[in-house]
């Protein structure tokens, strides 16, 4: 008899199965397994049928599989000759779970969420007593999400956490920092339990601590997908969260297959996301189908609550019309000091460099190709199927200059200080520059018009008095006409944007 604060797990069982028509309920079929099993000296667990299988499970020891397939082939020959039982097989290497729980279905939902489908479902109602069998693959993964359930354990949370640059460092701190508060206050174990570069790939089951770093020097796995994937199937991790700090253009080529192999993804990495609209689509269906989620709230406006607004305001039924502003915290940074101050050009870069405030080449933001995915990202919020080819992009680079290696580009920086003081003394009195993303258009079509430019604003506009590195939106809607929503505030930096990923990684940390 199992107590409501016992789990029993029975290991190394194997399922028979009955498959046909025209058999089920029909009196004495029971009996009949019963009976042939008992005299072949076979002990038998639970009985079920599948009414919409046609068919009927039987468990039994492991060791004793084939023999009770072999008698009940004999028991039933004359059923098989005639049709109505079709086959007769085992399915091996499977464990029972017994236990109490009032309300199985938030451990379902749990189960479904991890990728667990129970084989057999067993449930006494009037007890709350449930047995199910699973694969052996997946019996202590079970085991884990049934105790935090009934018990109100701690939810383990595995975190794979990909890039450790300026992004991927600072937020592995964060989480070590915060990890003790999170469990108590939370009832979240965050574990960090495989770190990842372009070239190696580190494991620690237990979780990594404060010598991360270390331990990431001596591992020896390539950085493979494949070797996360088996890593978390043999020690049956539930609850996986992938979180991907990198630019990489083919780490993102990953994200069904980890999704179609059970981990929930977070992103700062904004490829993915402006990929062509099939693969887009494509991967939301995967999403649905295998339950999983996907956040990427930090891919426009670092840890701003941007994409969360306007989802919220999409669904809701508000018409967007228009959504306009600075976009990078870096091209804010540059320009908010470029127009204020004498200094050249090419100091100003440096010094965003040096604050980490861009990307490790500048020029993905000089380019504008930075800006022009994070208006594409906020355009496929709305649901329009625009493709990166539609946006209308202002480069801010010379030609001579953007297809040479990067390290001559950063010596060759003072190239671009005459055209840019040129550009900065031909404004307006009173005009400073901003480097601007506009989606407009009739947002209720297939599509919508993307600019992505250099403007000169007054100094007293709201665009205007931007500051530091902060990013601005303009959101203009139907119900608020002339009036946007303003969203403001910090738009670069790693400790923000790392903030903002650790924000996603608790949000879905508490999805259930």
């Amino acid at each position: 008899m199992i107590t409501k604060n016992e789990i029993k797990i029975l290991k190394n069982k194997s399922i028979i199965k009955f498959e046909g028509k025209d058999f089920l309920g029909e009196v004495g079929i029971d009996g009949r397994i019963f009976k042939a099993l008992t005299y072949a000296r076979i002990s038998v667990g639970v009985i079920s049928q599948q009414a919409v299988e046609n068919g009927i499970s039987v468990l039994v020891n492991e060791t004793d599989s084939e023999k009770a397939v072999n008698c009940l082939i004999d028991e039933f020959e004359i059923e098989r000759k005639s049709g109505k039982v079709s086959q007769i097989f085992s399915i091996n290497h499977v464990s029972v779970i017994g236990f109490v729980a009032k309300d199985f279905n938030k451990i379902l939902s749990e189960f479904a969420r991890n990728n667990i489908f129970p084989l057999i479902l067993n449930q006494i109602a009037a007890e709350n007593r449930i047995n199910i069998v699973v694969t052996s693959s997946q019996d202590e993964k079970a085991k884990n999400i049934i105790e935090a359930e009934i018990f109100a354990k701690p939810k383990t949370v595995h975190l794979a956490i990909i890039g450790h640059g300026h992004v991927g460092k600072t937020l592995i701190e964060q989480v070590l920092e915060r990890s003790e508060e999170i469990k108590k206050r939370k009832k979240l174990d965050l574990k960090i339990v495989a770190i990842a570069n372009s070239r190696k790939l580190a494991f620690n089951k237990k979780g990594f601590g404060n010598d991360w770093n270390e331990e990431i020097l001596l591992a020896e796995k390539p950085s493979n997908i494949d070797e996360l994937i088996e890593f978390s199937n043999e020690n049956q991790l539930e609850n996986l969260i992938v979180v991907d700090n990198t630019t990489s253009k083919d780490f993102v080529k990953n994200y069904p297959i980890l999704a179609e192999n059970g981990f929930d993804l977070v992103s700062s990495n904004k490829i993915f996301n402006t990929l062509p609209i099939s693969e887009y689509r494509n991967f939301r269906h995967i999403l649905t189908k295998r339950n999983k989620k996907y956040l990427y709230e930090t891919n426009v406006g670092a840890g701003l609550p941007l994409i969360d607004t306007i989802k919220l305001l999409h669904l809701s039924g508000e018409n967007i019309t228009r959504i306009k502003g600075v976009f990078s915290g870096s091209l804010s940074y540059i320009f908010n000091n470029f127009s204020v101050r004498e200094d050249q050009f090419s100091k100003i870069i440096s010094e965003a460099m040096e604050k980490g405030f861009t990307e490790p080449d500048p020029r993905e933001d000089l380019s504008g190709n930075d800006v022009a995915r994070k208006l594409l990202i906020l355009a496929r919020e709305l649901d329009l199927i625009n493709e990166f080819s539609d946006i209308k992009i202002q480069n801010l680079i010379p030609e001579n200059l953007q297809n040479i290696e990067k390290p001559e580009f950063l010596n060759r920086l003072d190239d671009l200080n005459e055209e840019f003081e040129t550009i900065k003394i031909a404004q307006e009195e009173n005009h400073v520059l901003r480097f601007v993303g506009d989606l407009h258009g009739d947002l209720q079509q297939e599509k919508g018009e993307l600019d992505v430019k250099l403007i000169s604003v007054p100094a007293n506009s709201a665009l205007g008095q931007l500051k530091g590195s902060d990013s601005i939106f303009e959101i203009y809607t139907e119900s608020y006409g002339e009036n946007p929503i303003v969203i403001m505030g910090a738009g670069a930096g790693a400790k923000v944007t790392a903030r903002g990923v650790f924000g996603d990684i608790l949000r879905l940390s508490e999805i259930k």
